[in-house]
């Protein structure tokens, strides 16, 4: 492993810092626990450090490695029955085409980690889970709840479609290179039934930016494309509130109201 570090450069447009743990290797695995029959999906695979321990418990890996230097390292050590290879862009990628039932996981680039949270979050009729390693600030702001300094758009689109746990804290020193920050990994299932009803997603998806745009403004303000105060209040919120103050359950009341009304630009 440390020889394989010394042959390769960490690419910082790539935001590569590998997990070299041991320990964190483990408890990573651990709570994946992966079954042989898997549909298991690795993005970032890097230089392999979790892609063999996870290849030790399942029959087939897909993997999704931008780098052509490390996809090649990938494609020489693992035979290709075993190890699925997509040299790809994670942010572009199809996962629907690698079928259903998926379990995602990954030490994710920190400087693409809010993109590809949402680009995922697109698939999650074909995700059973998500296990991601991110910069604990991120991960803070995706488990976050209503009036707190972290809770933000990121928290409300992502935990409209999934319920999310923070699992444990990953030091800088267990990577090479060393980040400057902490991070976490996350465990992340789709709520399936009991996810919020949306007349229309992307109209909820405006509605979140735009109540989150500018936090110090009040409603009344940020949502008066919509809502008069007249309108917010009829809908149990306070119009003088700030965008941090509303629960998920309260955005998608919004959204469908504003759906309902036509009141949105077509």
């Amino acid at each position: 492993m440390r020889h394989a570090e010394a042959r390769h450069t960490p690419r910082k447009r790539f935001g590569q810092n590998f997990l070299v743990d041991a320990h964190y290797l483990q408890r990573i695995v651990a709570a994946i626990a992966p079954q042989p029959g898997d549909s298991l999906v690795e993005i970032g695979p890097g230089l392999g450090a979790l892609t063999r321990p996870l290849l030790q418990r399942v029959d087939r890996l897909s993997v999704i490695e931008i780098d052509r230097d490390l996809a090649a390292r990938l494609a020489a050590e693992f035979p290709a029955e075993r190890l699925v290879l997509h040299n790809a862009d994670a942010l572009k990628f199809d996962f629907a085409t690698l079928g259903s039932d998926l379990r995602i996981v990954g030490n994710l680039p920190y400087n693409i980690s809010s993109p590809l949270l949402f680009h995922l979050a697109q698939f999650e009729a074909c995700l059973r889970d998500l296990h991601v390693m991110l910069q604990r600030e991120v991960v803070d702001r995706m488990c976050a709840q209503p009036a707190t300094p972290d809770y933000g758009r990121l928290s409300v689109m992502l935990q409209a479609r999934f319920r999310i746990e923070r699992l444990f804290v990953v030091p800088p020193g267990a990577f090479r290179p060393a980040p400057k920050v902490d991070s976490a990994v996350a465990r992340m299932i789709p709520l399936r039934e009991a996810r919020p009803r949306l007349a229309d997603e992307a109209l909820f998806a405006r509605i979140v930016a735009a109540a989150f745009s500018q936090r110090r403004k009040t409603l009344r303000n940020t949502l008066r494309q919509w809502f008069d105060a007249p309108g917010l209040e009829a809908l149990g919120v306070d119009p003088g509130a700030r965008g941090e103050t509303l629960s998920v359950a309260d955005y998608a009341r919004l959204a469908n109201a504003a759906e309902a009304t036509d009141g949105h630009e077509n």
